[in-house]
């Protein structure tokens, strides 16, 4: 019996060795067969994509069909928007750098004869953002070169950027529909005494309105005060720029703007029809029309004898020059989303990892002059004062800094900025809200409607302080609220030392009162209007570069294969696979997890007060 057993458990053994043995080769082989179907979909790729790189043709239309956000930087990982382009799904996010340098780079290439921009699947991107766009289409123009904007529907963000055509078509079945601006938010008050949450928020600033929802059922008077303010000089602006681009009177399109609900009738509901009527696009007509009207220009066919002869964005900005990696110049790093602490992705704003880009930056022999590039509305006070000291740090050195504002420089996001030589801003920046607040979260509430107490007993009059199951002591209260106190006059001293002038004018003007780029102006909080490229002539000229200096973007390094991925990506090769049907299924691109959004109070530190220089001020 004993050997019986002996041999059976052997035998069984024997035979879990030979399974695990299958199950190894089995993987080992699809892993291998993996990588060669990879090497050959590369090889392939790249075989048919240097023969496409090639075929830039004459008389080419450069399409411009923007997707997604339009961004500084992208967020999206490397290997989602590598698989993204390869089942022929393009990433929801434009890099606006690369948008832009297609842009220049057109107008002086004699391959490419005119532009046709598709703004529709263009969703957000902010005003100033837009707006450099717009000028490098008007840059385009005047090469001698025409901007043609097809689209279904358009929204005001989308217009805007239309509005710097020479002819804007719409689909008969289409509409351009303008609203104005609004800023709404959702309030919590009501919700968080019903879960017996107890908010407790501690300002400085009769307009720092960003934890209002958590203390209050409805915005507050001075909230509302400000947000008109800086919303109707955003609107201003924005009527005053779609009519002068349109050649219409700025009055008659606020009237037929307002007017949409009344004006509508007069077309029986067409709203395509009540757009060329009111001037706002030029002509009706459907894609076929369109492709048609090209040939008739004097667009050669495309493959096929089909279509028109073209080449996308994303394939021609993958093929433009870059700048010499070794020559000397101005090197750009960019600040982008909430500032938060420790080091972060790109797409969000880390205290230690947006101050080690300037670090780097200043000891990278190639850096001349830095230019930073802000579209952030803050967020964590100690965070955003790493990355301010590394721009003083980075004076001391000897390198000129200037900052360019894109859409939103504000609060935190101003913070950062102070300190440049120069800083620079769009018309509709949004910046300013200099204030900071401290909010405290306590559940004794909470607890009781669950029938649970907190008891127990401290060394010392703030031992178990900042235990949330305990109410908030007023003198803990009284300290936080100094806290809070120092850290706005330390902010409005800061800025008063940076811009030169005496307290008292910034405390004036700070508040935490939001303004636009021509309002931050006015006050002498910003020191001239323009895009990053005329911030990155500033800082070469600075720096004693002269014209057309090599610019550098600082960015954290990916690793080897995430290089791969994104150059896999961006090049010819993999519109040549598309085109030879070759593509992988288009819910791969959906395996790769995607961050949420980065809330207000998701890196909250739990037991203790969280200070913010941060401002909810995008209009929608």
């Amino acid at each position: 019996m004993t050997e019986r057993s002996g041999n059976g458990f052997w035998n069984f053994l024997c035979v879990f060795g030979r399974g695990i043995n299958v199950v190894r080769l089995v993987i080992i082989n699809l892993i291998f067969f993996a990588f060669l179907f990879v090497f050959l979909l590369i090889v392939l790729g790249f075989t048919l994509g240097s023969r496409s790189e090639r075929n830039i043709q004459n008389d080419s239309v450069l399409v411009l069909k923007p997707q997604g956000e339009l961004v500084e930087q992208y967020s999206i990982e490397p290997l989602q928007r590598a698989l993204a382009g390869l089942s022929g799904n393009q990433p929801k996010q434009t890099q606006l750098r690369d948008l832009i340098g297609a842009i220049d780079g057109a107008a002086k290439d004699s391959r490419i004869s005119r532009i046709l921009l598709e703004p529709g699947e263009l969703h957000g991107g902010g005003f100033a953002a837009l707006r450099e766009v717009g000028a490098a289409l008007d840059r385009f123009r005047a090469s001698g070169k025409p901007v043609v904007v097809w689209a279904v529907n358009m929204d005001q963000g989308q217009y805007y950027l239309a509005s710097h055509a020479d002819r804007v078509l719409l689909d008969p079945k289409g509409g351009v529909v303008l609203t104005g601006l609004a800023n709404y938010r959702l309030f919590y008050k009501d919700l968080l005494d019903k879960l017996g949450v107890d908010v407790h928020l501690f300002r400085v600033g009769q307009f720092k309105s960003a934890a209002e929802p958590y203390i209050l059922d409805h915005a507050s008077p001075e909230s509302k005060e400000a947000d008109s303010y800086w919303m109707g000089g955003l609107w201003n602006s924005y009527i005053d720029e779609v009519a002068k681009a349109r050649k219409l009177e700025a009055a008659n399109l606020r009237t037929d703007i307002d007017g949409l609900p009344e004006a509508i009738a007069s077309t029986q509901g067409d709203l395509a029809q009540l757009a060329l009527n009111e001037h706002l696009v030029d002509g009706l007509a459907t894609r076929a029309e369109l492709e048609t009207m090209m040939r008739k220009e004097g667009v050669p066919a495309g493959k096929k004898g089909q279509g028109f002869r073209q080449v996308e964005l994303q394939r021609y900005a993958a093929n433009l020059p870059a700048s010499s990696l070794m020559a000397s110049g101005v090197s750009v790093v960019v600040a982008e989303g909430e500032i938060t602490g420790g080091k972060q992705p790109q797409g969000s704003v880390g205290g230690e990892s947006t101050a080690a880009l300037i670090r780097a930056a200043r000891e990278d022999r190639r850096t001349k002059a830095l230019v930073l590039r802000v579209n952030s509305p803050g967020g964590e006070v100690y965070a955003a004062e790493q990355i301010r000291r590394e721009v003083e740090l980075t004076k001391e050195a000897g390198i000129p800094v200037v900052v360019s504002m894109g859409n939103v420089a504000a609060s935190g996001g101003y913070w950062i900025s102070m300190n440049a030589d120069r800083i620079f801003a769009e018309p509709n920046t949004i910046t300013g809200s200099i204030g900071i607040f401290g909010m405290y979260f306590t559940v004794p509430g909470t607890l009781d409607k669950l029938g649970v107490k907190s008891d127990g007993v401290g060394t010392s009059p703030l031992a178990g302080a900042f235990n949330i199951t305990r109410p908030l002591d007023p003198k803990v209260g009284t300290l936080i609220q100094a806290i809070i106190d120092k850290g706005y006059h330390d902010f409005v001293g800061s800025v008063a030392k940076a811009r030169g002038k005496d307290y008292d004018a910034i405390d004036t003007i700070a508040q935490g009162r939001v303004w636009t780029g021509q309002q931050a102006l006015e006050r002498g909080l910003v020191d001239q209007l323009g895009g990053l490229g005329d911030a990155i002539a500033d800082a070469a000229k600075r720096a004693k570069l002269g014209g057309n200096a090599p610019v550098h973007y600082i960015e954290a390094p990916l690793g080897g294969f995430e290089q791969f991925l994104v150059g896999l990506n961006d090049n010819a090769a993999t519109a040549a696979l598309q085109a030879y049907g070759v593509r992988l299924p288009s819910w791969v691109a959906q395996l790769p997890a995607m961050a949420p959004e980065l809330k207000l109070l998701r890196t909250a530190q739990s037991g203790s007060p969280n200070i913010y220089a941060y401002c909810f001020c995008e209009p929608r």
